[in-house]
Order: structure tokens, then sequence, then C-alpha cells
């Protein structure tokens, strides 16, 4: 039996050349076209794909998301975009995606790709793979600006406009004293020594 494949692209142009250079081959049919998530879904119901070659950007939703829906048809989902887009990458890997591909790929190579995919097997190569496990290895991003008391955080933007001690506290209804000990605190939790520094980082984070 041939792979039966399903296109999920919201460009009409490029699910077109795909079918064409899938149809050319024996073993591979395309036996639906679908421009976003929902219809995908309902062609994946209907006409029981082996593979769905999905695009990450839909215009109503993700193809990280479709992939994950997909797979809980039992359908095999091979992602392919325009993007090098590290965070698609490893969302689609999370969501089950069988392999990733750019679409500079070269159509022979696209097609085997398909065999792959239908035979169960995955299509990530040694590099991809360390990137993923790399990302996945990484602690998240923490916003430093979590560590700072709402307070705070009106002290150092009247930093950064360029405020003294005074004027901050004539700003901020307080003591210049107690302005100066919430700077320190500031700088202290910026890893900063100068108040120079965070005018300066307040300035770069607006940009």
């Amino acid at each position: 039996m041939p792979v039966r494949v399903l296109l999920v692209d919201d460009h009409e142009i490029v699910r077109r050349g795909l079918r064409e250079l899938l149809d050319d081959e024996d073993d591979i049919t395309v036996v639906a076209e679908a421009g976003g998530v929902d219809e995908a879904l309902v062609f994946a119901s209907s006409t029981r794909p082996d593979v769905a070659m999905v695009d990450v950007r839909l215009p109503d939703g993700t193809g990280v998301d479709l992939c994950r829906r997909l797979r809980a048809l039992d359908v095999r989902c091979l992602v392919l975009t325009a993007f090098d887009d590290e965070e698609a990458l490893v969302g689609a890997i999370m969501a089950g995606a069988s392999g990733y591909l750019l679409k500079q790929v070269r159509g022979q190579d696209l097609v085997n790709a398909v065999r792959e995919v239908a035979a169960g097997r995955s299509l990530l190569d040694p590099q991809t793979t360390a990137r993923v496990l790399e990302r996945m290895r990484r602690p998240p991003e923490v916003d430093v600006l979590d560590a700072l008391t709402d307070q705070e955080r009106r002290v150092l933007d009247l930093i950064g406009e360029g405020l003294t001690n005074r004027q901050i506290a004539e700003q901020l209804f307080l003591a210049e004293k107690t302005v100066k000990n919430y700077v320190t605190s500031v700088l202290q939790k910026l890893g900063m020594e100068r108040r120079t520094q965070a005018a300066a980082w307040v300035a770069r984070r607006s940009r």
C-alpha cells in the first residue's frame, strides 16, 4: 500500500508543489491538503493518513500544537518549515514529530524523509538531536527584575531617568535615606556597583 500523506501549509503554491513532487512516486499518495489546523484535523479523521507534512506557522494555530493532536490520531508528523527556529524545533520534537526539515531541502531528500517517517523511523540527525538536548538541559532564563520588589523597580526606573536620590525621594514621598537604602539593595540584586551601571542597563532594556 502506498504511504498516505496529508499536506498542511497555508500557501496553496507550496502545497501544489509538494503534491506534484510526492504524487510522482509510486509508493506515495497525497490524500488531502489543508491550509490550517482545524481543516487538517477534519481531513486527518476522514482520510487516515500515515504521515502529515506540517508547516510550523499556520493561520489558526501552530504546527507544534497540530503535531500533538495528530499524534493522538496515530498520524506521524514531519515538520517542514522555512524557519530555522530553535523554539519551534524543540516544541515539535516534544510534541512527537518524527522529523524537522527546512524548506530548502532537496526534493529527493524530502521524498525519502516521508518514507522514513512512514516506516516509524526518526529523521533527527546528530546535530539536531544535540541542539534539542542542550535546550532541554539549559536552565530557564530568569528575569532579574523578578528579584526586585515593586518599590525597588520604581526606584530603578527613576535611576534610569537620571534622577538623584533626593529627586527620587520627592517623587516617591520617601526619606532620602530610605531611597539610598533602596538603591543599595537594587544594585546588589542586579550585581552592580554603581548607579550609572543601573541607568545604562535600564536604557538598554527600554530600546
